[in-house]
């Protein structure tokens, strides 16, 4: 178990759900914690759990922050530079990453590099840089642990396999979304608020919405590729509309081994503070007899192409993937602002992925530039009639 950690985005869903976590466990304390614009969220939660060091994104976040905790123990930091300083702390031996989107990257690489285990809930980190990423922990010898409950379940479905070579295939799970079953017409219909109710998990609003859209399940596809170092053609989706079955790996035999439990990011938050331990945690159990039939389908690409398009990049690689997932944080935002329609968000991003210049081999520069590039690519795009 870790004894020092620090929580990249504390007072999003991932970062609140840590320290619920954090506050059941014995022995664990938290130096750092890091936000965007929640001055309020972050008082309270400095106030209960005393970090040594508080990061907010702007100078101003951070002046207003100082000001309402006036508490000189707590060092107060601002934007990446106070990122990558909460991510490299010297006593801290955990960074969990629930920052949403590319800002993750750099303090992550920052954490690898000072061999500290990550608790990765990042995901735009390996999908847009996996690669790069994975070569450094190999390097560093840090440890990179998932925190997104399907790539927990893989995680916790391979203890045990010391060789890659007995996996066939990795089976994610997929809820399908609140629009699940709706026919294309109806689809171009659906608002921000139908989006928003996603039937079985309680996330924010940009995942939210990519799970509306499958976009998050194709991110999690290349995610799956980077982690568990497979070919795309090694990758499936399922939906399962229960989100019990977490996700599944077949082994070359046809065994297959599944991590089932109750919908609750508590659970592999919890393992990726406390492995190779388990410990009880804070959710209820999973009573087998009081769930439904556990049902599976393949997802329909045709009208959910966001999942298409995402393996689609995963297969060319290089800068296709950074250059997808930033037109689609630009797109998903003009959705969320009523500017666009559902249907918008894959127009937009493909359009994005298709300007922007392929190298196959980037630097992190380059994948930072096709990020950069794609998301001024959605930006100046006319702004579609709905």
């Amino acid at each position: 178990m870790v004894k020092c950690v620090s929580i990249l985005g504390s007072t999003g869903s991932i970062g609140r759900q840590s320290l619920d976590v954090i506050s059941h466990l014995e022995g664990i304390r938290v130096a750092a914690l890091t936000a965007g614009s929640g001055v309020e969220r972050m008082a309270e939660q400095c106030r209960r759990f005393h970090p040594r060091l508080a990061v907010m994104a702007t100078q101003e976040a951070a002046q207003a922050l100082a000001w309402e905790l006036n508490d000189p123990s707590i060092s107060i930091a601002w934007g990446e530079e106070g990122l990558i300083q909460a991510a490299t702390l010297e006593e801290v031996d955990c960074v969990i990453t629930a920052v949403v989107g590319m800002v993750g990257l750099k303090p992550t690489l920052a954490a690898i590099k000072a061999k500290k285990r990550i608790g990765l809930a990042n995901k735009e980190t390996l999908v847009c840089a996996g690669e790069l990423v994975m070569a450094q922990a190999e390097q560093c010898g840090a440890e990179i642990i998932p925190v997104d409950s399907e790539h927990s379940a893989i995680f916790q479905c391979l203890m045990g396999c010391g060789d890659r070579r007995e996996v066939k295939r990795i089976l994610l799970t997929c809820s399908g979304g609140p629009f699940f079953g709706m026919e294309e017409e109806q689809l171009k219909q659906v608002t921000k608020a139908d989006a928003l109710r996603h039937p079985n998990w309680k996330m924010g609003p940009k995942i939210t919405v990519d799970c509306a859209t499958l976009m998050n399940k194709g991110l999690e596809v290349i995610e799956a590729m980077r982690l568990y170092r497979l070919p795309l053609e090694q990758v499936e989706v399922l939906i399962h509309r229960q989100s019990i079955v977490h996700s599944l790996v077949e082994f070359t035999d046809g065994a297959v081994m599944a991590q089932l439990g109750t919908p609750d990011m508590r659970l592999p938050i919890q393992l990726a503070l406390t492995y190779p331990q388990r410990t009880v945690c804070p959710v209820e159990p999973l009573d087998l007899t009081q769930c439904s039939a556990l049902t599976f389908c393949h997802p329909d690409m045709e009208k959910f192409p966001c999942l298409a398009l995402a393996r689609e990049c995963a297969k060319l690689g290089g800068t296709a993937c950074p250059a997808m997932n930033g037109a689609n944080e630009e797109a998903v935002a003009l959705f969320l602002a009523d500017k666009i329609g559902f249907y918008d968000i894959y127009r937009l991003v493909r359009q994005a992925v298709e300007q922007v210049p392929f190298i196959q081999d980037p630097t992190l520069e380059q994948i930072l530039e096709a990020d950069r590039l794609a998301r001024q690519a959605v930006r100046n795009a006319e702004s579609p009639n709905r």
